[in-house]
Order: structure tokens, then C-alpha cells, then sequence
């Protein structure tokens, strides 16, 4: 491992500040620098990090990676310095060691390449020694009259003065401890005020919360900052995120007035700290505070996506089930196909269930017959434009109680539909019927059919338009891939797009794994993957053990177990006189093990455990078993509604300040986070999660603002 000077020093920083220890984070360090990704060194290398979850190792990474940058931008101001003949020894060393880019900035700001200031003219002009003596209040009196000078643009005393002000007044905002103590100002007592541009008043009706408003910075919430930024960028909103002007002024006069009186020095020096607060200081740290508040915001936003698409991803699947999906529509009716248990297409049709009576009783007959000629055991009815009377439609049928009838949701359904993935699986098929396809594969296993759209376009985010792009992106993948690697992929069946995700491949090797299945039929082996065109031992050690074979000859390649501890499991067997399969299938042999036996200088009882506990369970999906959901039959519009009914429903988004549900009527209710439960809690997601199926009561229908409010609190 490379232990640079800096290398070290970043350890030493993570470490405190994550209160782990130095050794963890140098672990991570080193098997991330050899090509390790966060799955991969979370579950099988935990002896390394000392037990480290993905979460942990992710922030390390994040953070190595962000003290990295700092020294990127460090070494650039050196270099710059040192070119321009302006490092010295004590600039040198303030530059070195600046903890954050805030301070490192304000380090530099007084020898930064500046375009042509008002303080720049002004020494052009021959004023900075009057500056000077002004600036340093020794009481005397003021001569101006040497620096009036029309040649060089000086007319009178006044111009004198105010030229000289320029010059304090950049001093005063280039001064680290000035910007220091005016940033705890604002930190601290920063107010942020909103108010309506007149003008876009009854454009901005969405705002209408935030015409008047004003509350402390440090206090506010991330979707409210969120939604105020978005008005100010709408130019509905105008926005203020400053300190009283008053507060501000009175630290910059305890600064720098030293005789204590009105001298001519000292007002000077006062109009020069106002001016400077009011052009150069305010701007740049309101700019900071909002950067700041920002980036925390984001983070909440982020954070709030990532733990919903986690659950969306890890939803229940139905499993190896022969599906119909019916993908609804009033005047182009509904879009029918037949999936067998691998979700591959069988058949597709066009019904007409709520077009006219005849038209009804036909489609009757077309879903029955297909239901018995494709022996269809579930049938996915996408939530769109008439859903629900689809859905009606359908239990009307009276297929037998051994069909599942549920409602799946088509977010993002038509994007996919319309995507160069969907073409390259269904070139022969239109739009509707690649849509139907992905209604019924998300009921199979939602996992590997939404891994093939943008999670942005899920509808589970908070913001999420309005958040850094670069952030969002890195941790939904993150997320995406963390579900990935948690539940495995069956290798022999997985799209490229699931298997892209797999820890180690990425999308080139997954399509030449997809091509070379292809060309040389189903993997009998994990290792037969080293045959795949540009897939090397690395890609391999990182892929192997999240990789399934069912139905293998050797059982351990349908489990968990990565093949480069298969040589422990196979001694196991050899003392226990039997062999693999008989310890997978006997909980008594493996009961006698004692697996301390087993400790090498690589192999902790982490991993030991870890191999137990998948012998006891091979392969098996860490999802929850699917559970059948119906909303309430007579409830299919908001019409419907009435206040205090009790209906069923299912969490569509958790965000920080309630959860969205969908209770059958085409538009979600809310459930403010106060009428989430009788207890006090500070966030939605400590009481529900997405998909979760819920009992709420209707508190109010607004049908002209199409809200609809709801609790799950004891009525």
C-alpha cells in the first residue's frame, strides 16, 4: 500500500471523525485502491474493515475522495503562489493547514488574480498610502490634500476618501478572522426572508405558502428551503438569508474601532466596514450559507430517495409465476399479454372491458380462455388511467380463487416501453405491449424489471429535480446496486441491465455475459464466468459469490458463499464424513461443527459464521414474502370519498414531512407526519416505508385542489 504523508493524514482525519479506528479505514483504503467495490468488501472481506457495514465503507470512500480534492486544490494554490514570487513561509503554512476549501479559500482570497475592483482602480490612483494611514487611526488629522491629483483621476478631497474606502473595504473582506466571525454570525442568526415577486403572484400560486415568510436559517427544513430555491428560480419567490444588518455592522465596529471616538479615522473606517459588508462581505457569505443549507438540504432529499427506492427495489416478487398484465386505457382499451414463469412473452392481445356491454362480455371471454390456455396463476392490472375499473372488471370474471388479482405500479412503465432496452428485447412489438410486459415483470420480481429504468424516474424522490445531479446519481447507483448484490442474480436468466449492477462487471462484461450465454447455452459453473470475453480473476473475486446457479452440481454455486471459501465448506464435510449437500440439508451434522477450527489468518469467525448461516439457507432472498392487496371495491374515484371513511391503501412516498398513499382513486392522499401516529416522531419513515400496506382515514377531500388528506392515527 502507498502510505503517503497524505494518505495517512487523510486516515488519521477519517478516523476521528468517524470515531473508527485508523487500521479500518487504511483497510478500506487499500482493497478500494485494488478495484474492491463497497458490496464486495462489506460481505466478504470483514476481517479487513473489522466488521464495517456498506454504509460505513461508502462514507469512507466519499470522504478519502473529498480530502483528496482538498489537496488538489491545495497543491493548485501553491503552485500558483509559488509562480507569482507570494509564498513565504508563514502563508505556506496556513495554506497546509486549512482543514476545510472554506478556510483554504479565505487563506487565499487576499493574494487571488483579481479583475479590475474599485480597490484596484483606486491604488492605480495613487491612494493606498492615504488608505494606509487611515487604517491604522493613529489620530492624526487627515491630509488629503497631496493625493488630489486630476492627472491621475483624483478631483477633490471627497474622491480621495472614497477611493481610500475602497481599499479598507477590500482589506475588511479579505481579513480570514473578519470572514470567520461574520460566518458564526450567519450561521447562528441568519433569518431567511421570502417574498412574492408582484408581479407572478397568481403564476406562482403552488409558492402561495412562502409569499410571506420568514423563519430562523438554522432552523429550516429541507423541503421547505427546497421549495422557497425553486420559487426564487421560478422568479415567484425572492429570497434573503442574512443576519440583521445592524448585528453585522456592530461586529465589524468592535473589530476595528480602536480609539473608541468620532475621529475622522474612525469614520472612515466605519462607512468603509459598512460599504464593505453591504458590497462584498453580505453577498459572499450569504452565498456560503446558502451553498451550505443547500448541500444540506440535498443531502436530506438524497437520503429520503435513497431509503425509498430501497424498498421499492426490495419489494416483495411474486416469484416464478405465470403472469397476465393488463395495462388499462378507456378509448385505446386495455393491453393484454401472457408471461410465462420466466417472464418471457407468450402472447398479447387488445381487450375492450369498459367500452360497451358487448364489447365487455367479449373481453370476458378472451381473459378467461387465455387464462386457461397459459394456466395463469396471477394477473397485474397496471394503477394508471382506468385501473380501477379494469381491475373491477377482472374480479367480476370469477377466475377461481387460486388467481392472484392485484394492482402494480406503472411509474416509469412508458419510459422503459420507449427505451433502446425495451427495443432490443421486443423489436417485433409497439409500445403498448412492452409497456404490459413491464407491468407484469414488476409483479414477478420488481428488482430485476426497475433496474432497467433511471431510478429518477420512479416517482419516489423528494426535490429530486432540484438537488445536485452529481450526489443523487452516486447514491441512487450506490443504492441500486447495494439491492443488487443483497438479494444476488440468478446467472443464467438476468437481463444485462441487472447484471450491470452485479459488484465487479459493469455493462460491458454483462452483455458478454448475457452474449456469450448465448452463443454457448446456460453456466454449469461460477467459474465457467472466467470464459467471458474481458472478464479477469479481479472481475471475478468481486462478481463470483453475488452470482446464483440453480440447480448446479455443486449446490454452492445456487448460495452466497464465494467459491473462495468452497475449500472450508468442502474440510467441513471431509471431517464431518459427508459430504456438501449433506450439510446444507442436515442441521445436525451441521450443529456438531465447531467452526473455530476453521480460523485462519484470513478467515475470522465473521466469515465463518457468514458461511453457516448460508448453509442453513442457501440462496435464500433476504425480500419479505409477497402479500396479496386489494383497495376497497366501492372506492374508485375521489368523488367517492367522504370524510372518516376507513380505507385500505399503500405508501407511494415517504418524504420528511408525511407519506403519499395510494388508496384507488387516481390521485394519492397525504398523510401529514403529525397524523402518522399517536406518538410523537420526528420521521415518517420511523412508522412507514414504501410499499407498505396501510389502513388510513380520510380527514378531508379538496376535489378543486385535488388534495386529499389522510390519517393513521386512532380516530
Amino acid at each position: 500500500m502507498n502510505t503517503t504523508p497524505n494518505m495517512s493524514r487523510h486516515q488519521d482525519i477519517v478516523s476521528k471523525e468517524m470515531q473508527l479506528k485508523t487500521g479500518q479505514v487504511a483497510a478500506v483504503e487499500t482493497l478500494l485502491e485494488d478495484g474492491g467495490t463497497v458490496p464486495f468488501i462489506a460481505r466478504y472481506r470483514k476481517e479487513a474493515t473489522g466488521l464495517l457495514d456498506e454504509i460505513q465503507i461508502a462514507a469512507i470512500r466519499d470522504r478519502l475522495l473529498q480530502l483528496a480534492e482538498l489537496d488538489k486544490r491545495r497543491k493548485t494554490i501553491l503552485n500558483s503562489l509559488t509562480e507569482r514570487d507570494l509564498l513565504h513561509p508563514a502563508l505556506h503554512k496556513a495554506v497546509l493547514a486549512a482543514p476545510n476549501l472554506t478556510i483554504l479559500e479565505d487563506v487565499y482570497l487576499p493574494h487571488r488574480l483579481k479583475r479590475r475592483t474599485r480597490s484596484l482602480i483606486a491604488r492605480e490612483k495613487g491612494l493606498e498610502p492615504l488608505a494606509q494611514a487611515i487604517f491604522q487611526q493613529d489620530n492624526r488629522s487627515l491630509d488629503t490634500g497631496s493625493f488630489v491629483s486630476r492627472d491621475k483621476g483624483v478631483a477633490n478631497s471627497d474622491e480621495a476618501l472614497a477611493g481610500a474606502r475602497d481599499i479598507i473595504a477590500e482589506w475588511i473582506s479579505e481579513d480570514s478572522a473578519v470572514r470567520a466571525g461574520l460566518r458564526r454570525l450567519f450561521v447562528s442568526n441568519a433569518i431567511i426572508i421570502s417574498k412574492v415577486v408582484k408581479k407572478n403572484q397568481e403564476a406562482g400560486a403552488k409558492f402561495r405558502d412562502y409569499f410571506e415568510w420568514q423563519e430562523p436559517a438554522a432552523k429550516v427544513a429541507g423541503h421547505r428551503l427546497l421549495a422557497m430555491l425553486r420559487g426564487e428560480n421560478e422568479k415567484i419567490l425572492k429570497l434573503s438569508i442574512r443576519p440583521s444588518e445592524e448585528a453585522a455592522l456592530e461586529f465589524l465596529g468592535r473589530k476595528y474601532s480602536k480609539d473608541g471616538g468620532a475621529t475622522a479615522t474612525t469614520t472612515q473606517i466605519t462607512l468603509a466596514a459598512a460599504d464593505s459588508y453591504k458590497r462584498l462581505l453580505g453577498p459572499s457569505l450569504e452565498n456560503e450559507l446558502r451553498a451550505e443549507l443547500k448541500e444540506q438540504a440535498d443531502r436530506e432529499a438524497i437520503q429520503v430517495f435513497v431509503d425509498n427506492l430501497r424498498e421499492l427495489l426490495l419489494a416483495s416478487p411474486l416469484g416464478h409465476k405465470r403472469v397476465m398484465a393488463l395495462d388499462p386505457g378507456f378509448r385505446t382499451g386495455a393491453k393484454l399479454v401472457c408471461l410465462d414463469e420466466h417472464g418471457q412473452l407468450l402472447h398479447s392481445t387488445t381487450i375492450y372491458p369498459t367500452h360497451s356491454e358487448g364489447k365487455n362480455h367479449e373481453a370476458g371471454q378472451i381473459t378467461r380462455k387465455l387464462c386457461l390456455k397459459y394456466k395463469i396463476e396471477a394477473i397485474a392490472i397496471g394503477n394508471g388511467t382506468a385501473g380501477r375499473e379494469t381491475e373491477s372488471f377482472v374480479r367480476n370474471l370469477n377466475l377461481g380463487e387460486g388467481i392472484i388479482i392485484t394492482m402494480v405500479d406503472e411509474s416509469g412503465a412508458s419510459i422503459y416501453s420507449a427505451s433502446e432496452t425495451a427495443r432490443m428485447e421486443f423489436p417485433d412489438y409497439d409500445l403498448t405491449v412492452r409497456g404490459s410486459v413491464s407491468i407484469g415483470r414488476r409483479l414477478q420480481d420488481p428488482l430485476a424489471e426497475l433496474v432497467k429504468l433511471d431510478p429518477k424516474v420512479i416517482g419516489v424522490g423528494q426535490y429530486q429535480h432540484d438537488v445536485n445531479q452529481g450526489a443523487l446519481k452516486k447514491s441512487l447507483d450506490d443504492t441500486v446496486a447495494s439491492c443488487v448484490n443483497n438479494v444476488g442474480v440468478e446467472l443464467n436468466s438476468a437481463s444485462a441491465e441487472l447484471l450491470a449492477h452485479v459488484s465487479g462487471l459493469g455493462p460491458v462484461l454483462a452483455k458478454n455475459i448475457v452474449q456469450y450465454r448465448n452463443d454457448n447455452g446456460p453456466f454449469a459453473t461460477r467459474k465457467l464466468v472466467l470464459k467471458v470475453p474481458r472478464l479477469g480473476k479481479k472481475a471475478f473475486e468481486q462478481c463470483a459469490g453475488f452470482l446464483r446457479i440453480g440447480g448446479a452440481n455443486n449446490p454452492l454455486d445456487a448460495s452466497a458463499v464465494h467459491p473462495e471459501r468452497y475449500g472450508i465448506i468442502e474440510q467441513m464435510a471431509k471431517d464431518c464424513n459427508s459430504g456438501v449437500a449433506d450439510l446444507i440439508e442436515d442441521s445436525e451434522i451441521r450443529a456438531a461443527i465447531d467452526i473455530k477450527r476453521y480460523v485462519t489468518d484470513d478467515v475470522g469467525l465473521p466469515t465463518l459464521n457468514d458461511i453457516m448461516a448460508e448453509l442453513a439457507k442457501p440462496g435464500r432472498d433476504p425480500r419479505e414474502k409477497f402479500s396479496e392487496f386489494s383497495f376497497c371495491e366501492d372506492i374508485n374515484s375521489m368523488d367517492d370519498l367522504e370524510q372518516g371513511m376507513k380505507l385500505p391503501g399503500i405508501i407511494t412516498n415517504v418524504t420528511k414531512f408525511g407519506a403519499f398513499v395510494d388508496i384507488g382513486v387516481h390521485q394519492d392522499g397525504l398523510i401529514h407526519i403529525s397524523q402518522l401516529a399517536d406518538r410523537f416522531i420526528k420521521e415518517p419513515s420511523e412508522v412507514v416505508k414504501v410499499r407498505q400496506q396501510v389502513m388510513v382515514r380520510v380527514l378531508e377531500v379538496d376535489l378543486q385542489r385535488k388534495r386529499i388528506a389522510l390519517s393513521m392515527k386512532e380516530g
